[in-house]
């Protein structure tokens, strides 16, 4: 038995994860309950099933971290830097390191950003895409998907909707 690497961020509906200058205040629904679904995304109850938190080092720059003291948190760096706490710096093959945990059977959050992410999807190891799409067209910003990527076939396993947020669990669909 293993566990999951599980990717959960919001986008833009032109599928930028942040604007140009790394922010998110716009990730806010549009204030309307009008098609909101019975069924509501929980983050908690999504965090209380993860062990693990990876994220980048911009991510980590904005102390990000600091949400997640209760998990392990692997920061992607290409900088030297020590381990503390519950903090752990991977400077070389961040999807090896996190296959190895998955392997402990940890679920594990793919956190941001877009860059560290691009690495998982390349090599098509992301169990999970839970994907929240925010009623906005930024126009530019940080994408999620980069360019060059494998076909990846996805299954919907559950949906909701809230005040204008659609949230979108994919998994990989079975071959």
């Amino acid at each position: 038995m293993s566990g999951n690497i599980i990717l959960n961020l919001a986008i833009s509906l032109d599928g930028y994860i942040a604007d140009e200058n790394g922010g998110f205040e716009w990730i806010v629904g549009d204030g309307s309950n009008k098609l909101n679904t019975i069924k509501k995304w929980d983050y908690s109850e999504f965090l209380k099933n993860i062990d693990v938190v990876v994220m980048g080092k911009n991510c980590f720059n904005q102390k990000f971290h600091n949400d997640f003291k209760e998990k392990e948190v692997y920061i992607a760096t290409s900088e030297p830097m020590t381990d503390y706490d519950n903090i752990h710096f991977i400077s070389n093959n961040i999807c090896k390191t996190i296959i190895d945990l998955k392997n402990k059977n940890m679920n594990i959050f793919l956190f941001g950003g877009g860059i560290l992410i691009d690495n998982f999807i390349k090599a098509n190891i992301i169990d999970e895409y839970i994907i929240g799409i925010i009623p906005t067209i930024l126009g530019k910003g940080i994408p999620l998907f980069l360019e060059n990527n494998p076909k990846i076939d996805l299954h919907l396993e559950y949906y909701s909707i809230e005040n204008g947020i659609t949230i979108l669990k994919y998994s990989k669909r079975k071959i």
